[in-house]
This record gives structure tokens, sequence and C-alpha cells, in this order.
């Protein structure tokens, strides 16, 4: 009972961040109104979130892991809830954007932190399944988001950002735990985490997100082209990756745990790869939905698998190297329409074919990132 009550605030914080991402994108409507702007200008408030996030994970962990776990969450916690309510209040357009990029900032600190502290803050043998569980409440987040940021809406949508910031102002006051350090440790630094076993893993991450998480724009695109499915029809259709990866989250930790987190990534990726390369050729709405919450479902194992061996790759700076290897998940995701639109447009099939075959790079990556230093 003790570890459950010392790990569920982790999983809360897990939540927290991608709700804040994906909230957005239900309020546009809303937003709109309220600022006066045009749709083209609200939709610059999610790469202004996204942006800071995915850059400054490449030295947030360090930086925390540096100065402590506990002070940089609840300084990261404080600075998210007053962005939030910042952007609750806000009346201008610009505030509201400049809110948002602080919010993505503070995000960057507590995602990779929250995960180093889960792994400290469990057995060895339980890691994979806590690992998996706090991926699948990180896929739930994206899910629930437009969910519950749209019931929030009905009343107004300030309510989406205020409760939240209440939610963090809570959070502050059960931050993740130090590390255990030995008497005359070196700091954590940034030449911890550049090792080669780092760069075959973030390798492996880069290849996971630009080959799936990073086709949702695609299966977006193809659903209407090819089956004419309205807005609220493709994001239905959509919504079911996140909300395989929540259902069968901990499932995926489980196996990572029982295959071994290389070999179960491997396998998943395998599935994956099995589930995306059929998208460009499927007949019906239906079968897109189906392959794409199947592909969501074996996301949780691969996940599972690889964010299990990010964890353990530095013990002496895990957040750092928790953050470097996100990091290099997103940057996969924002390369992805830069590198897919153009064969896109000359074949759906042979797309979605060679998104399947980046996914297969996981296969080799994977055990070869545990068998170097």
């Amino acid at each position: 009972m003790s570890n459950r009550r010392s790990t569920l605030p982790l999983y809360l914080g897990g939540f927290l961040g991608p709700f804040g991402g994906a909230v957005l994108a239900v309020l546009i409507p809303e937003l709109r109104d309220a600022f006066n702007a045009t749709t083209d200008q609200i939709a610059l408030a999610v790469p202004a979130y996204l942006v800071p996030f995915a850059l400054l994970q490449v030295v947030s962990g360090t930086i925390g892991e540096r100065v402590g776990r506990r002070r940089a969450v609840r300084v990261a916690y404080l600075v998210y809830a007053g962005a939030l309510l910042l952007s609750a209040v806000a009346t201008s357009f610009d505030v509201f954007l400049v809110s948002r990029a602080v919010q993505g900032t503070a995000n960057a600190f507590t995602t990779p932190l929250l995960l180093a502290g889960l792994a400290d803050a469990v057995p060895s043998h339980q890691r994979g399944r806590a690992v998996g569980t706090f991926a699948g409440i990180q896929a739930g987040g994206l899910f629930l988001a437009p969910l519950l940021g749209g019931l929030a809406a009905e009343i107004s949508w300030r309510l989406a950002f205020i409760v939240p910031a209440l939610v963090s102002v809570g959070l502050m006051m059960v931050p993740p735990p130090d590390p255990v350090r030995e008497p005359g440790m070196a700091a954590p630094s940034f030449r911890a985490v550049g090792t080669p076993r780092m760069a075959l893993l973030c390798l492996a991450g880069f290849a996971g997100y630009l080959g799936m998480a990073g086709l949702a724009f695609l299966v977006s695109l193809r659903a209407g082209d090819a089956f004419s499915l309205s807005p609220t029809g493709r994001g239905a259709l959509l919504a079911t990756y996140g909300a395989a990866g929540l259902v069968f989250g901990r499932a995926g930790g489980l196996g990572a745990e029982r295959l071994g987190a290389a070999r179960g990534a491997s396998i998943a990726a395998i599935a994956c790869a099995a589930t995306v390369a059929p998208l460009g050729v499927v007949s019906s709405a239906w079968g897109m939905a189906f392959l794409w919450a199947a592909g969501g479902a074996a996301s949780a194992l691969l996940w599972a698998g690889l964010n299990t061996i990010s964890v353990e790759a530095v013990p002496a700076n895990r957040g750092g190297a928790v953050s470097l290897f996100a990091a290099c998940k997103f940057g996969g995701t924002a390369v992805a329409p830069l590198f897919w639109l153009p064969v896109y447009d000359r074949s759906e099939a042979l797309t979605f074919a060679l998104a399947a075959v980046v996914l297969l790079a996981i296969v080799p990556l994977a055990p070869a990132s545990l068998r170097v230093r």
C-alpha cells in the first residue's frame, strides 16, 4: 500500500502533461471566439507548447538531476500551474500563446523526472509494469483530453486550464524522491548520457515515432481522402490508438518484464509494422480503425520495453537518459510530415509500407543497445 501511495502522484503527473498538450484541440472554436482570432492563429498554440517541450528534454533531465528531482519538479509544477492560470485569464491571444510556451517548458522538466523517480520507487523486477503503466496513463491523457476538455468547455473553456492548475498545485506536495547517491559520487553530467548505448536507444525511439506515433496525421488524411470521414469521425478513429495504449499499458509492461525489455520491444516492433503496412490499402474506415487500434495495443509493449531500457541505461543520470530519449522520440514526430508527405503524394500504399520498414529497424537496435555501454 505504501508503494502505491508513493507512485500514484507520479502516475497522475504523467497524465497531466499529455492532457495539457492535447486539450487544445477541442477548444479551438471557443478560443477563436474568445480572442477574435482565426483558426490558423489558434493552431499556433500547438507548436508553442510542443516545440519547447521537445527541445528542452535534450537537457532538462540532466539539469533536474543536478539541482535535485524534488526541487526541480516542485518548481516545474508551480510554473506549470501559473502558466495554466495565465491561459485561463488571458485577454489577448499573444498572452495565451506565451502561456502555452511556458507550459511546454515546465512539462519538459516534469515528465522525464517523474518517470526516473518511478523507476527508483519500484523494485527492479516490477519496473517493466510500472513503466508500461506510466506510458498507458500518458496515452490516456492524450485520449481523454478532448473529452474532458469538451465537458469543461460546456461550462467555460477556462475550466480546462483552471482544474489542471489546481491538480498541479496539489502534486507539488508529493514530488518524486531524489535518488540515493553514494558519498563522493560525481554529479549527474551531460557526458554520462553521451554513450553508444544511448545513441542506439535514441535511434530506436526516433524510428518508433517516425514509423508509428508520428503517422497520426497521415491516418487522418487517408481516412478523409479514401472514406470521406468527417472531422469528428477522423478524431474518433485516431482516438482508438490512445485508448488501446491506455487499456494495454500495464499488460505491455508485464510483457516487457517476462520477455525482457529488448526482446519485448523487438516483438512489438514487428507487430506494429504488421498493423501499419496495410493502412495504405485497407478498404474500409472500420478496417483502418481496427488496424490503428491494434497498433496502439502493440505499441504499449514497444514503449514499455524501450522506456525500461532508457530508465536503466544510465543509473548515474537516470533523468537525463529518459529526457534525451524522449527528445529523440518527439524528433521522429516532428520530422514525420516532412519525411512522409512527399511519398504520400505519390503512393499511399508505399508510404505506410515504408513506415513499417522503419519500425523494423527497432528489431536489431533494441537488443544492440543492451550489448554496448
